[in-house]
């Protein structure tokens, strides 16, 4: 059985953003782009990042990427999706030039070496798969409510929307719930150098 622990939950100290600002670059980036959701229900995404001159890398299952689930009751875990090729994301969208975007890319470019940002979108009353990533993910919640958990292997936490850095073990079998009636948007990278191997 795999240990589990609030360790896998990893608050990053001394980084905080401002999480009005977060909010308010938001709603602009929203009213000229719409999250995109490629084949999967309840969930959309919007990328920060992209292979420089490569306007393919975010769009369909780029935006995705591979991931692994154990998909019914014979317990056999499968792959789904495409392998991406992580460190090529090195480019801000320019749609994100010139808002607070760009300047919480850049701090945490310098401190973590990411791979795809993303701003995500899990709608009210709905789950993601049970599934585990090739990465560890950094979570920014930008808007939640008390509804909203994250689940690795048995361990639920609420991440509140106050600014605060999270590291995430989504290497581990976990997924994300918003039981509450508004939707969640966190800003989420891809960490490329896993903080929580020994």
């Amino acid at each position: 059985m795999v240990q589990v622990s609030f360790e896998d939950f990893y608050k990053v100290p001394e980084l905080k953003f401002d999480i009005s600002r977060l909010r308010k670059d938001l709603d602009l980036i929203l009213e000229n782009n719409k999250f995109n959701s490629p084949g999967v229900t309840h969930f959309g995404a919007i990328s920060l990042n992209q292979i420089p001159k490569d306007e393919n890398s975010i769009k369909g299952n780029n935006i995705r990427g591979k991931y692994w689930t154990i998909a019914d009751e014979t317990g056999k875990e499968v792959s789904r999706d495409i392998d991406i090729d992580e460190s090529k994301y090195t480019q801000l969208v320019p749609e994100f030039n010139n808002t607070y975007f760009s300047e919480v890319y850049e701090v945490l470019s310098k401190r973590f070496k990411l791979g795809r940002v993303r701003l995500l979108l899990k709608e009210p009353r709905s789950t993601l798969s049970w599934h585990k990533d090739p990465e560890c993910r950094l979570h920014i919640p930008i808007v939640t409510n008390a509804g909203c958990s994250m689940v690795i292997e048995n361990v639920a936490k609420h991440l509140p929307a106050d600014g605060s850095v999270w590291i995430t073990n989504n290497t581990k079998y976990h997924n994300f719930f918003n039981g509450g009636e508004q939707a969640r948007v966190h800003l989420v990278a891809c960490v490329l150098e896993n903080p929580f191997k020994n």
